[in-house]
């Protein structure tokens, strides 16, 4: 069950926000602010500076260790909580 989401900017948390309530976050990266929105139960990536604009493209994330990874920005949302929907993750 997804509790939070993890915001980290260089590998460091910069917020833990509870999926239960409405919010945006302005995160300051790289190359600009990464926008994250979270709604009850779900969270994701509404806005970033990227070129390619993967993170953004990955949509809500719901469940425990869904990722979204802004990598020019050096921003990275992750859905955290009491059992992960993978075992491992490679790339």
């Amino acid at each position: 069950m997804a509790e939070k989401a993890v915001v980290r900017r260089d590998g460091e948390i910069v917020a833990e926000l509870d999926l239960a309530r409405t919010r945006t976050l302005e995160v300051a990266g790289a190359i600009g602010v990464t926008v994250i929105a979270v709604e009850p139960g779900r969270a994701r990536v509404a806005a970033d500076p990227g070129p390619r604009q993967y993170c953004v493209r990955q949509g809500w994330l719901r469940r425990p260790g869904e990722i979204a990874i802004c990598a020019p920005n050096h921003v990275s949302l992750q859905i955290a909580g009491r059992r992960s929907g993978f075992d491992s993750i490679a790339y």
